[in-house]
């Protein structure tokens, strides 16, 4: 970006890692984090973060495992960049992409990504409904955050082509959209693993984290809730101890 003064440097994990990203707009955040909590990967396996952005989850996963073969999909120029400079900066091997996860299974496939290659997938779709949610008026903030009707049936089939058989999607997305991840992952995935996650202790869910196997039969489970603050508005300490780096969530276990 041309603008140095647009960027600035934020610590997430604890301080252990750390992300140079836009002043504006985006930034990283509880959801990366979790989404990243909730990836189940292990070394030596070949892990996509789709639509990266600054590299937030991705990155995130490669300091909690090492030894994997990260790529950073991102279609922002500028976003891909910094991603690389962070990858650089926390001494984390990851490639960058600069793709859309719209484009076909060719230009995948020119950047290594062929159909059958990937032991994980990890997304963070923009997934605020437009006929609900007021779009933000910074054009970068309303393309992370705005889906539209088709936006997790492509995110999903791209992760689908990637993924090997028995390779696993984790996903976030807004807990009143369950049906529309169900039916994007009715084609192809199975063996779904479902974590609400709870603002407040006693109130609905405001996002779902799922973990999804390409091919999987086993039953799908409901996993309990994930609450980021008690009833009293205090920041439960087991998500805290998540998001400072110091654990993983559930749906991590292999």
């Amino acid at each position: 970006m041309s603008d140095a003064a647009a960027i600035s440097e934020d610590a997430v994990l604890g301080g252990r890692l750390r992300l140079r990203q836009p002043a504006s707009g985006h930034r990283a955040g509880h959801d990366a984090i979790l989404l990243a909590a909730a990836t189940a990967a292990r070394t030596g396996d070949r892990v996509v973060d789709l639509g990266a952005g600054v590299g937030t989850a991705g990155l995130a996963v490669a300091t909690r495992v090492d030894g994997i073969g990260l790529v950073l999909i991102e279609r922002d120029p500028d976003l891909a960049g910094l991603a690389r400079d962070n990858a650089r900066a926390n001494e984390l091997r990851a490639d960058v992409a600069v793709l859309d996860v719209a484009a076909g299974a060719a230009a995948f496939a020119a950047m290594g990504l062929g159909p059958d290659s990937i032991d994980v997938v990890l997304m963070n779709p923009p997934f605020h409904d437009a006929a609900r949610h007021r779009a933000s008026p910074d054009a970068a903030r309303a393309a992370a955050h705005m889906a539209t009707a088709t936006t997790l049936e492509i995110w999903t089939h791209a992760a689908r082509r990637m993924l090997k058989s028995g390779g696993v999607l984790t996903l976030i997305w807004r807990a009143d959209g369950l049906g529309e991840v169900l039916a994007a992952l009715g084609r192809g995935f199975g063996s779904l693993a479902i974590q609400p996650v709870h603002g407040q202790a006693g109130k609905p869910a405001i996002r779902i984290l799922v973990r999804a196997v390409k091919g999987g039969r086993a039953p799908t489970q409901i996993w309990p809730g994930l609450m980021l603050n008690e009833a009293t508005g205090v920041p439960n300490e087991d998500v805290l101890r998540v998001l400072e780096g110091q654990g993983a969530l559930a749906l991590a276990a292999p």
